[in-house]
């Protein structure tokens, strides 16, 4: 390659070409690699609070052209079938990674960034900069790194993340269906062992996403029987598949999530999106954090690179305080709802109390929700 890279992006999901367009934009010169082909479709909840909506106009990258739904209302079922709505606090919309990543891919390119369908495989840092090793292009220098690259990767072994050591026991699952679903709706549905997100996105779709204990997944011979013994104990869960249609060749899943603590950075290669951190979906708001987490990386590296403010050192210290002061309670709090939610007594005793005093419930949901960016 003949550019001189600025900044060098491991992966192109969400959070990677969000950094993308807010980087070019600042006259940064970006390569971004992404192992995939845009578009296609990920295994994700497809529900992203309006709090990132002043922040993608500002980027040139209104989701609003791509038809999304609006949602404003929340819903929660527990396995014996109670059930409690709420308004959902400042809303949100749905919109499938198909459609969205593909859009910010196109605005990526539009500002001048390139985009190179390859695999970083190592990243090592070496005097001022950082040697970028991929499997097609060799390898790349830049004095700046991101790595966005998702959930979990054998890059992560490469830089000898602690998270890497320990057991991920999550499974997720993803389809599109055909259907009957109130579509300003985003509903949590839980089961024995874990709990289902549904929300419609664009194109009048039902986005149906359900994360499962894999201990209890592998009990059954198939993923049908375990929705049919399993999913379908809770009454809503059951009528929402009997009465939906399933618009791929089959369901999409991915192992091994984990919900770890990670490090925002690591060996100076800065972590945005999942990479990070990785919020527990029964919060709903995986897609705003890593739109976030693009954003504060973006602005710590344009003070780093363009207005030379401060060491590289002050640019990754600044990076993670203020990963911490924007997410460290919204993670607690996801994993002190997941642990709740694993229990079925106390998912119960939770869903009863809520339906007994409801306005308990948006406070809870703004405690996972951020303010508009």
């Amino acid at each position: 390659m003949d550019q001189k890279n600025d900044v060098i992006i491991a992966g192109g999901g969400l959070a990677g070409l969000i950094a993308a367009i807010h980087l070019s934009k600042a006259g940064l010169k970006v390569t971004l690699f992404e192992k995939h082909s845009y578009p296609q479709h990920k295994v994700c909840g497809e529900y992203i609070s309006n709090e990132v909506i002043p922040y993608l106009q500002s980027l040139g990258a209104d989701p609003s052209a791509l038809r999304p739904t609006t949602i404003n209302k929340f819903q929660f079922s527990s396995t014996s079938g109670k059930l409690i709505s709420a308004p959902l606090p400042m809303g949100g919309f749905g919109l499938s990674r198909y459609a969205f990543d593909h859009f910010l891919m196109q605005k990526a390119q539009e500002n001048g960034c390139i985009i190179i369908k390859d695999t970083v495989l190592h990243i090592d840092f070496k005097g001022n900069e950082l040697e970028v090793h991929t499997t097609g292009n060799g390898i790349l220098n830049a004095p700046v790194v991101l790595g966005a690259y998702g959930k979990r990767t054998a890059l992560d072994n490469k830089l000898n993340r602690p998270f890497m050591k320990q057991s991920s026991p999550w499974l997720a699952v993803k389809a599109h269906y055909s259907g009957p679903f109130d579509e300003n709706m985003v509903a949590l549905h839980h089961f024995n062992g874990g709990y289902c997100g549904v929300s419609k996105v664009e194109n009048d779709r039902i986005n149906i996403c359900y994360l499962s204990d894999y201990n209890t997944f592998k009990k059954y011979r198939s993923m049908e029987a375990f929705q049919e013994q399993v999913l379908f104990k809770n009454s809503h869960l059951k009528a929402l598949f009997e009465n939906c249609t399933i618009e791929f060749d089959a369901p999409l899943s991915i192992g091994q999530i984990s919900f770890e603590k990670k490090e925002a950075v690591k060996n100076h290669v800065l972590m945005i999106g999942d990479a990070a951190g990785l919020i527990h979906p029964l919060c709903g708001n995986g897609m705003a954090m890593a739109i976030h987490s693009a954003k504060i990386c973006a602005e710590q590296v344009i003070n780093f690179s363009i207005h030379k403010k401060g060491s590289r050192e002050d640019m990754e210290q600044q990076y993670r305080q203020l990963w911490l002061y924007h997410f460290k309670n919204r993670m607690q709090m996801g994993r002190i709802l997941s642990t709740l939610l694993r229990k079925e007594i106390l998912a119960d005793f939770m869903t009863s109390s809520l339906a007994n005093f409801p306005f308990i419930l948006p406070q809870l949901i703004k405690r996972t929700h951020g303010y508009y960016l």
